[in-house]
């Protein structure tokens, strides 16, 4: 338990969180929509600090990342605890979960997690992700600082939903986002999510402002938000607005959870594939193995450079300073 950063005190002892949009009003002992941040003495804790459900090293392609360091592995670590609840929620035991009631927890201080990280031959950096990081803030930004010193990588997976001031913070210290747009309208947001997409999109344009690397990733749900006029409309924004060099990963549903809708069929992925690739340079279909959909091809000279099959990747195009081989167009960080 740490306290927290961005928070305000109200009247008659009260609290609020300006971590995310929520801005969670908290009375003495109420925990937050995440259920991981508490008021304790008109004070607010982070419940979930230096605790983790689990590290693994995962390929890099797996957050997804596909423009940054291609067949590199990364040590991933996850808490609990969310301020979404998905009803479509992969992990919805950890993330829908609170430091009580999980009794898988473990804790690691800043040290040892910089140190598995090291002492682990060709991995690049760490990985936040599994549950949603913005709501462990503290512990990955405290990790990250010491990451950074060491010439360790930092990557977010996250949902977006978190305000600009902490945002800002972040993006001097994670190298690479990869963010959820799980919608595109605020009825998908409200009735699926339990949030709003406004700040989902201002999120985006912020890391793109800032330069990071940036990868988004859209699951297309049938009957929720598999409308084409809507898709295209969302991906002409992210051309527009994060620029046409922004990569999107289309990835399939499987019903979960609390949703029982089939599975999203493959051809509304292949349809969804083609017309985002009418205006966006590199985008890929992921959840299914579908013949070069996994691929990057250089915009520039059409050549293939990465051939992809889940997560065996063969790079056969890409230079040491991650440009084509064949005509030096920039493609991914290396």
């Amino acid at each position: 338990m740490k306290e927290a950063l961005y928070f305000k005190n109200t009247d008659n002892n009260k609290i609020r969180c300006d971590l995310c949009p929520h801005h969670c009003v908290l009375k003495q002992g109420d925990t937050g929509i995440c259920r991981v941040r508490k008021n304790i003495n008109s004070k607010l804790f982070s419940l979930n600090y230096g605790k983790i459900c689990s590290t693994h090293f995962d390929p890099v392609e797996k957050k997804p990342l596909y423009h940054f360091f291609p067949g590199k592995i990364i040590l991933s670590l996850g808490s609990v605890g969310c301020n979404l609840h998905c009803k479509n929620c992969q992990n919805y035991d950890i993330s829908q979960s609170s430091v009580e009631e999980y009794p898988y927890l473990k804790e690691y201080s800043v040290q040892e997690i910089i140190n598995m990280a090291k002492n682990k031959t060709d991995n690049i950096g760490i990985a936040y992700t599994y549950n949603e990081p913005i709501v462990w803030y503290e512990y990955m930004l405290h990790i990250a600082k010491e990451a950074k010193k060491e010439n360790l990588k930092n990557v977010m997976v996250t949902n977006g939903y978190i305000n600009k001031a902490p945002l800002e913070e972040l993006t001097h210290y994670i190298d690479a986002f990869s963010v959820d747009l799980k919608g595109w309208t605020e009825e998908f947001y409200k009735k699926i999510t339990s949030s709003k997409l406004e700040p989902v999109k201002d999120t985006l344009k912020l890391i793109k402002e800032k330069g990071n690397h940036l990868e988004i990733t859209n699951l297309v749900i049938p009957t929720l938000n598999d409308a084409e006029e809507q898709f295209e409309e969302m991906v002409i924004w992210i051309a527009s607005e994060t620029g046409k060099d922004t990569v999107l990963h289309i990835s399939r549903y499987f019903p979960v959870y609390k949703l029982n809708i089939r599975a999203t069929p493959v051809e509304k992925l292949l349809k969804f594939y083609n017309i985002a690739k009418k205006h966006l340079s590199h985008v890929y279909v992921g959840n299914v193995i579908i013949p070069k959909a996994e691929n990057t091809y250089c915009n520039k000279c059409g050549k293939l450079l990465i051939e992809r099959q889940a997560y065996t990747v063969n790079n056969t195009g890409i230079d040491k300073n991650g440009n084509c081989k064949y005509c030096g167009d920039k493609i991914v960080l290396m």
